[in-house]
């Protein structure tokens, strides 16, 4: 299958183009869409709960901490669901093209799984710009956005894929997941810091995955201080299993995906 991928190169890469082009046919702002809807959200976010709520993180006083670090805890987040979300949905939006077209299935997922990528590196220089005004300037911790990215693609992807492939057999893994999202994404330290989470619940940060993903793009691009490795090594090895169990769970249920389809 990697070596499909890699005589596929060429069609990938410009079907992740041809595929945001489409996105945003029409749209005189075109793919920055993509960038400017997760900012929106982070500033309406930052603007409710920082300016009318008060909220602040404990131990700084730079005004501008609070919106800093939910904007970082987002953009991990928004690429975790982005591809997931995608990798769901992708081999049913692709059911004609399959029937259609000979071409390495496995492509598909890592075609919007590119496409998430480009969106995500976008976001992120968009960012730098907001953070410049609020006179936060790059660091060399910065440089530990690529373990974060990798980490959190990795994770997406492999269960993306599994859960794809279920939802073709049944659809009732979507909804689930729908719901299953929005309960995840308060379980996860993002909008609040961890410190506020009463001891007896803390148990529940433990068992979750993102907790330390998320927290390496805080601590890159607001604390400036390099990941802690040793929080890592689970949610690494998490991953890495998902990440290659996708492909053994797709070459065993590609051969039933289009009939099923």
């Amino acid at each position: 299958m990697f070596g499909a991928l890699w005589r596929y190169r060429h069609f990938i890469s410009a079907s992740i183009l041809g595929e945001l082009k489409g996105r945003f046919a029409r749209s005189r702002l075109g793919l920055f869409w993509s960038v400017l809807h997760p900012l929106a959200q982070a500033t309406i976010f930052a603007l409710v709960l920082a300016e009318v709520l008060g909220a602040k993180l404990a131990g700084m006083d730079n005004k501008a901490a609070y919106p800093i670090y939910l904007m970082s805890g987002l953009a991990a987040w928004g690429l975790f669901t982005e591809i997931l979300n995608r990798c769901l949905t992708v081999f049913i939006e692709y059911a004609g093209t399959m029937k259609k077209i000979a071409f390495p299935r496995i492509c598909l997922p890592v075609i919007v799984g590119g496409g998430a990528l480009l969106n995500h590196v976008l976001l992120l220089a968009a960012m730098t710009v907001v953070f410049l005004f609020f006179g936060h300037y790059p660091q060399a911790t910065w440089l530990a956005l690529p373990l974060g990215i990798a980490l959190v693609s990795m994770f997406a992807f492999g269960l993306g894929v599994m859960l794809g492939i279920f939802n073709v057999f049944s659809r009732d893994v979507g909804q689930v997941l729908s719901v299953a999202l929005q309960i995840w994404f308060w379980l996860t330290p993002i909008v609040y810091t961890r410190d506020v989470v009463p001891e007896h619940l803390r148990w529940l940060l433990e068992l979750n995955p993102m907790v330390a993903l998320v927290g390496i793009y805080h601590d890159a691009l607001l604390f400036e201080r390099w990941p802690d490795f040793s929080i890592l090594i689970g949610p690494a090895l998490i991953s890495v299993a998902l990440f290659a169990g996708a492909f053994i769970l797709f070459r065993r249920a590609s051969a039933e995906l289009v009939d099923v389809l």
